[in-house]
């Protein structure tokens, strides 16, 4: 693509990752020569947004929603929307909108491999990928054309702490700022006013958190028993919401501590791992020992809060989930695992299709070499080393991201043509 192809670009933002990714992404495509926009929805989306000429407040109800959109893709000539996640209902309409116009719309996710790589992706995420139609035969042939090896990932933790804390200053924002859009409505069910208690209260009990989740994993990990993962997520996630057989993470529970009681050997033990951003709007933790205790199997279920993974999935003899992005971590080590949603990764090469009670008895091993081709093609295409809430994970980010939106081909479709960059991997995302 020429320079005078780049003017030619005008991209509109809508709702970003909180934080300030969007702004440098938006400051470094202007350096392009490209046109940005960015429409914002409460005071929480203009906080972040440094460039005051380019913003656009939307100050009109949900249901006008449709016709405004559908004049700003007119009246500003937009050849692109930028958004985060896809299905909220704003963006759900927009990439309606631009669709019927031909307009690109570029995805951005937290990472189907996080926290060490965030996902870039065009036209939908998640259930809404291109990845779901796409088979391993398919994903080897376009391997053929590279040679790289895929990464390990990085020894560090991610960046968590400053997601919580981009997070409570957003709805700050929100709650203290917010005259001037009075017909906003947040995405999700809870007020702003909780949503923001919730953030601060997760913040403020982090340390005492971390004392109780190593105290409960090395319960666990020294008590001699087999155990099997369950990998919970957050209930109001868009990939529970949108692409889950579940309507709240009760049902999940209450199916999941059936199964095991049903199937799983009487010395199995089952560990429900909370996300590590659950903050206790849902009362995961009550609602796991009510019904172990319904399927009398009280003395064998245990719950752990957030934090990594990795050291109770080294012991474990399966793991289950909705549509998870653990389950990745789940199957790098060759552990069995049984998916109920629609997920990227739920490829009949390497996750179980066993019945619930069958599968906690004899679980079925993966494809491990079908995984680390398919592994390998998300690192060459969607999944970009760096993240959106660490400055170091946004300068990585950022490096890499530009040029993929630039590309006149999606990132799959450039592996296959043999035009994807080559790509530098963080070793760290802090």
């Amino acid at each position: 693509m020429t320079r005078q192809d780049q003017t030619q670009r005008i991209f509109l933002f809508l709702q970003g990752p909180h934080g300030p990714f969007f702004n440098g992404l938006a400051q470094m495509l202007r350096t392009t020569g490209a046109t940005v926009w960015r429409v914002g929805f409460n005071a929480g989306d203009r906080a972040f947004w440094r460039h005051g000429a380019s913003y656009i407040p939307y100050r009109g109800t949900p249901s006008e929603w449709p016709e405004q959109i559908d004049h700003l893709l007119e009246t500003h000539q937009i050849t692109d929307i930028v958004l985060y996640g896809d299905t909220r209902p704003v963006h759900a309409e927009a990439v309606r909108a631009a669709q019927a116009r031909g307009i690109t719309v570029h995805v951005f996710e937290e990472g189907y491999m996080r926290p060490y790589w965030a996902t870039y992706e065009r036209g939908g995420s998640n259930g809404n990928s291109r990845l779901m139609d796409m088979t391993i035969p398919e994903m080897k042939t376009a391997l053929a054309l590279s040679d790289m090896e895929a990464p390990l990932p990085p020894a560090h933790w991610g960046d968590t702490r400053h997601h919580v804390v981009y997070g409570a200053l957003y709805h700050w924002f929100v709650m203290f700022w917010n005259r001037g859009y009075r017909n906003f409505r947040p995405h999700r069910n809870l007020t702003v006013t909780k949503e923001f208690q919730l953030y601060l209260r997760r913040l403020l009990l982090m340390p005492v958190h971390a004392i109780e989740r190593r105290l409960a994993t090395r319960r666990i990990r020294d008590g001699g028993f087999p155990y099997h993962l369950v990998l919970l997520q957050l209930e109001h996630d868009s990939s529970f919401q949108m692409h889950s057989p579940f309507a709240t993470m009760t049902e999940f529970l209450s199916q999941m501590i059936e199964g095991f009681a049903t199937g799983a050997p009487r010395h199995h033990h089952l560990v429900i791992k909370a996300h590590p951003l659950e903050d206790g709007r849902v009362p995961v933790r009550a609602e796991a020992r009510r019904l172990a205790r319904h399927f009398g199997v009280e003395g064998r279920v245990h719950y752990v809060r957030g934090g990594k993974l990795a050291q109770l999935l080294n012991d474990a003899r399966s793991a289950v989930t909705v549509n998870s992005t653990a389950g990745q971590q789940v199957l790098w080590r060759g552990i069995p695992i049984k998916v109920f949603g629609r997920a990227v990764y739920a490829k009949p090469e390497f996750v179980s299709g066993q019945p619930l009670s069958e599968f906690f008895a004899c679980a079925a091993r993966p494809d491990n070499r079908a995984y680390k081709d398919y592994r390998r093609f998300l690192l060459e295409t969607s999944q970009v080393p760096g993240g959106f809430y660490s400055r170091r994970g946004r300068r990585q980010l950022l490096r890499h991201v530009v040029d993929m939106m630039l590309s006149p081909e999606d990132p799959y479709d450039a592996l296959k043509s043999g035009t994807a960059a080559p790509r530098q991997h963080l070793r760290a995302v802090t």
